[in-house]
């Protein structure tokens, strides 16, 4: 599985890089232009009584030219927490001396991944086109791998040094495996896509961003969801910067997980399939590097 992963990813970011590469030829008046880079680090562990450690990691890797544009983005959130069970034995021997043994139980809270590529090319200052592809893997939200390609057009509404707002209008082909197969849902599909990315400076230190994706199966009309993202961020210098965002991420139609069924009823299945909860949001303060 994590083999097809690779193949198909790395197949993906070629293509895009060889359009991106094209586009940039294509345009001989484009400006000399470099790789940009932006990575957001957060890490938080506590010990003692209790032991926590989350740690969540973003980077976006991006070139503009005159007429187009490429951006590779990742990221990762991974969270584990410690449990601690006490028990207190009398030794038969001496029953004044007591034996207390500790035992510890670790187990992931939380875990996501996702790595997505874009290329796009402006036609005019207003329109553009754009091709796309992504993979992402949220076991917690019964997803296991969903694998996403997209192509459509957008328009740029208003893009100047302090505020930059643009929409799309794709078409989309999901691939999408649960951790819980559901025998109703046809995991091969295809949608549109409508999505905003705004951004504003606020100041010379202080950045707003907000983004917005709804996706939609056309084959089947229920299943719907959403990506909200809003963040403020806050330069400390010309490379670094702090950061808050907060993630809401909305599916109509979630996956499903197993529940058991206890205590274990005639002959049969002891088992029976629930939908996992519509909303997961994610807030998170890290530190961006810029380079």
């Amino acid at each position: 599985m994590l083999s097809r992963m690779g193949k198909l990813l790395a197949a993906a970011g070629v293509c895009l890089a060889a359009i991106a590469a094209a586009g940039a030829q294509d345009d001989p008046n484009a400006p000399t232009s470099t790789w940009k880079d932006s990575a957001e680090l957060s890490f938080v562990v506590t010990s003692g009584n209790a032991e926590t450690s989350t740690f969540a990691l973003k980077n976006k890797l991006w070139r503009r030219w005159e007429k187009s544009a490429f951006e590779v983005n990742l990221g990762g959130l991974r969270s584990e927490s410690t449990t601690f069970t006490l028990t207190a034995t009398r030794d038969p021997g001496d029953p004044n001396i007591v034996d207390v043994d500790e035992d510890k139980d670790t187990q992931k809270t939380a875990e996501a991944y996702f790595l997505n590529a874009r290329y796009d090319r402006f036609i005019s200052d207003f329109f553009f086109w754009y091709v796309a592809g992504g993979w992402d893997r949220n076991q917690f939200a019964g997803i296991e791998n969903r694998y996403t390609a997209v192509a459509g057009v957008g328009n740029m509404w208003h893009n100047t040094d302090h505020i930059m707002f643009r929409t799309d209008y794709a078409a989309t082909w999901t691939n999408q495996q649960d951790v819980v197969a559901d025998p109703d849902f046809d995991d091969k599909f295809t949608g549109v896509r409508l999505s905003y990315d705004y951004l504003h400076k606020l100041g010379k230190v202080t950045t707003y961003e907000s983004k917005m994706i709804l996706d939609g199966n056309v084959e089947e009309t229920s299943d719907y969801r959403a990506h909200f993202l809003n963040s403020v961020a806050v330069n400390m210098s010309t490379h670094l910067a702090l950061k808050v965002s907060y993630l809401v991420l909305y599916d109509h139609d979630p996956a499903l997980q197993s529940v058991t069924v206890t205590p274990p009823g005639p002959p049969g299945p002891n088992e029976v399939l629930v939908e996992l909860d519509e909303v997961d949001t994610v807030f998170t303060t890290s530190l961006v590097i810029n380079y």
